[in-house]
This record gives C-alpha cells, sequence and structure tokens, in this order.
C-alpha cells in the first residue's frame, strides 16, 4: 500500500498502546519505500498521568528516527485556545481536528490549484530528515483578516519554541475568492519577517467559495532538535493540578 507513495502522513495520538506501538513500525516501513514520510502526533495532557506522557515521550523519540519531520502537539498547549467550559470529548476532537488542520495544510498547498502553488520537491527541501517540527494555526476576519492570521499563526500557544529559531518554514494560506495578491503579500511578509534570514521558506495561498470573510494560516516550522520539552512535560504530568502550566 506503501510502495510507490511520494509523501506519506503518519497520525497518531501518542501515549497509549496502538499509538506509541504502531506509529514507529509504519513509520519505518514508509521511509524505507523512500515516501517523504512526515508524522503527526499529540502528546497527553498532563491530567492523563505521567506515565503515559512518558510513554509518549519515549514512542516519540523511536518515531523520531524512522520519519524526515515529526510534528508534536501538545494536548497541554490546547488549554490556552480552548474555552474554560469546554467538555473533556471535545477537547479531545480538538486535538484530532488539529492533526487534521495538519495534514490539510501541507497536502492542499501541493495537489490544489489556488492562487500559490508549490511543487512537491520545494515542500521536499524544507521537510525532508528535517527532524522535529512545530506548527502555528491562526485566523483573521475584516479588512486585515490575512495579516492578523499571520501574526496569530506564528505566536500560536500551540509553538512551543520561537518560529526565529527554525531552519525551514512551510506556510499555508487559505481564504475567500475575493482574497488579493496583497493580502496574501501582507501576510506573507510577517511571516518572513519573523523568521531566520537563513531559513528555506515556501508557502501557498487557496482560495475556497465556501469562505466569506476569514483567512486561515497553517505554519509548520522545521529544524528543531525537539528535545527541550520532553522533560518538562513528564514533569508537569505529575502534578495533580490537570490545569497545571496553564497561563494566568
Amino acid at each position: 500500500m506503501i510502495q510507490g507513495t511520494d509523501l506519506c502522513f503518519i497520525t497518531s495520538g501518542m501515549g497509549g498502546g496502538t499509538g506509541s506501538g504502531a506509529a514507529p513500525v509504519v513509520a519505518e516501513i514508509a521511509k524505507e519505500s523512500g515516501a517523504l514520510t512526515v508524522a503527526i502526533v499529540t502528546k497527553p495532557f498532563a491530567f492523563e498521568g505521567r506515565r503515559r506522557m512518558r510513554q509518549a515521550t519515549d514512542a516519540i523519540d523511536r518515531l523520531r528516527k524512522n520519519v524526515d519531520t515529526v510534528i508534536i502537539v501538545s494536548n497541554n498547549k490546547l488549554l490556552e485556545i480552548i474555552p474554560d467550559d469546554t467538555p473533556v470529548t471535545a477537547a479531545f476532537r480538538v486535538a484530532d481536528d488539529i492533526l487534521r488542520q495538519g495534514v490539510v495544510g501541507i497536502s492542499e498547498i501541493i495537489v490544489r490549484p489556488g492562487l500559490i502553488n508549490v511543487d512537491f520537491a520545494d515542500v521536499r527541501s524544507v521537510m525532508k530528515d528535517a527532524g522535529s517540527a512545530l506548527m502555528g494555526i491562526g485566523t483573521g476576519v475584516g479588512k486585515t483578516s490575512a495579516e492578523d492570521a499571520a501574526i496569530a499563526a506564528i505566536s500560536s500557544p500551540l509553538l512551543d519554541e520561537p518560529v526565529q529559531d527554525a531552519t525551514g518554514v512551510v506556510f499555508n494560506i487559505l481564504g475567500p475568492r475575493n482574497l488579493s495578491l496583497q493580502e496574501v503579500n501582507r501576510a506573507a511578509r510577517v511571516i518572513y519577517e519573523n523568521v531566520h534570514e537563513d531559513a528555506n521558506v515556501i508557502f501557498g495561498a487557496l482560495v475556497d467559495d465556501e469562505i466569506v470573510d476569514e483567512v486561515s494560516i497553517t505554519v509548520l516550522a522545521t529544524g528543531f532538535n525537539g528535545s527541550q520539552q520532553a522533560e518538562s512535560d513528564v514533569a508537569k504530568a505529575d502534578v495533580p493540578d490537570f490545569l497545571s502550566g496553564r497561563r494566568g
């Protein structure tokens, strides 16, 4: 099934038996087949416990050895972007949707015709053997929607490290049919001005007839070593208050 595939996505919630056990195996097979292999995974909420967090970080370490890029989303970060009264089941659905947005953000700029498209080779140049990556998502509405979305994406709570530290950046702009080139340019300028001057940056811009007055931007930043957050996440999981680490 994987043989002949150019790009393989592996998405999983880490920490449990299925994701932690199967994802590294699937990744190894995909990478050996020659596919650009990208994993997008979530780490558990702190309230799920220290043991589950440790299993997740160990599994991600194994996974990292068998993929080109692994995008890690900490579920704890969701506590900073969802309302206080969000049910637990809805919170897990938000986590799943973020995984979906990561896949869509990469794949659509390659396969879906739009204002600005990129070649698969361009995406490969940023994500091949890139190691750990982070993802930021932002939206904006109104006259400055594109620029606001870009600012929100690069300052997203999902980003554990400054985007300035990335060596490669892929970002996708999605807006309404009347999205102008000037709006795209302003959004792109925000991101270019906030990444390292030597970073390899590629982006695509797409329009959707079902969108009326909103622009969304997904930023994937690559080239992080990915080691800084592992121990702190495990430590947070040992704190009884599951809101530990949340900003005031």
